[in-house]
């Protein structure tokens, strides 16, 4: 019995088929995991993320309407409105040798934008000046009427213009009523400084060198001789010759000359003992007033050259 007793021991020791079929099942279920995490194998996890691949991001997860990138994007910048070139002159204060009194205005015209001396307000008698605002009056008046001048009435005006005719210059005044085309001179070109002389004449009308430029606008604008007028009138002024061809577009170069339109007034004023020169220009982006008064005995050729004086200080380097 005990050699009986030994041997079942011995049999106990040897794996039951059970054993052997639960290890089994274990080494499979082992092998079939390691084949799932093995890159490249037919049973590898579809939900992980390999190397290099892009995971699943937020916005994928959070809804399923597509995202609008573009309301992410910064808006842009406005672009910047083109600057203005600036036009050819400077403002400053002027400290030259001259005799008497002198002032200046310039005008930008893309803006309205007036600078001047500081006493561009103070007025002077403005003398043949103001007969482009004459000239202008009968101009405009004859077409709001429906008439048009006769070739004789133009070559008048022109005469008026180019060479400063004085007794034409009375004739179309007394046709457009006198001291009446000045106030509708302060009136349509809305001049704030301007005075009728007291006397109703042309030549004594007070204007300042800031109204001066004003009045240039509403020539180049159209307001003045109106629209049918308007390039006849300044290429007439473009035309000025003669002892009227002085000052302001003399400080430019001889090419841009021809293309700045002038009316200038001079006068000897014996009661006031007093020369009185005045100067109006009208460029492309720009008009201009100066005015100078001094003793009556220096004569008309200092203040003529003086209204070119005044002009060049206030250039600009490179005009």
């Amino acid at each position: 019995m005990a050699g009986n007793r030994r041997a079942d021991r011995r049999g106990g020791g040897e794996a039951s088929p059970l054993r052997l079929v639960a290890i089994a099942v274990i080494l499979i279920g082992l092998v079939l995991v390691s084949l799932r995490l093995l890159p490249g194998s037919p049973f590898e996890s579809n939900a992980a993320a390999r190397w290099g691949d892009a995971g699943s991001t937020t916005d994928d997860r959070s809804t399923g309407t597509p995202t609008d990138r573009s309301a992410r994007q910064p808006a842009p910048a406005p672009s910047p409105s083109p600057s203005l070139e600036p036009l050819p002159f400077q403002a400053k204060d002027l400290k030259l040798d001259i005799e008497g009194w002198y002032s200046w205005s310039v005008l930008d015209r893309r803006t309205g934008k007036i600078i001047g001396s500081k006493n561009m307000d103070e007025t002077s008698t403005t003398a043949s000046m103001i007969k482009s605002w004459i000239v202008a009056d009968y101009l405009r008046r004859e077409a709001d009427a429906g008439d048009t001048p006769s070739d004789a009435k133009l070559a008048d005006a022109t005469r008026i213009i180019r060479d400063s005719d004085n007794t034409r210059a009375e004739q179309f005044y007394n046709s457009v009523g006198r001291a009446a085309s000045i106030r509708r001179l302060l009136s349509m070109c809305k001049l704030n400084d301007s005075s009728v002389a007291p006397d109703g004449g042309w030549s004594r009308t007070a204007l300042s060198p800031r109204d001066t430029a004003r009045l240039g606008n509403c020539i180049a604008d159209g307001t003045a001789a109106g629209p049918k007028w308007t390039k006849w009138l300044l290429n007439e002024m473009r035309l000025v010759r003669g002892a009227g061809d002085f000052g302001i577009r003399k400080a430019f170069p001889a090419t841009e000359q021809k293309q700045i339109a002038i009316k200038n007034g001079w006068i000897d004023r014996t009661r006031e003992q007093e020369m009185h020169i005045n100067c109006l220009a009208i460029g492309d982006t720009w008009t201009m007033g100066v005015m100078v008064k001094y003793p009556i005995d220096m004569g008309y050729d200092y203040g003529m050259k003086n209204c070119q004086k005044i002009t060049e200080a206030l250039l600009r380097p490179g005009v």
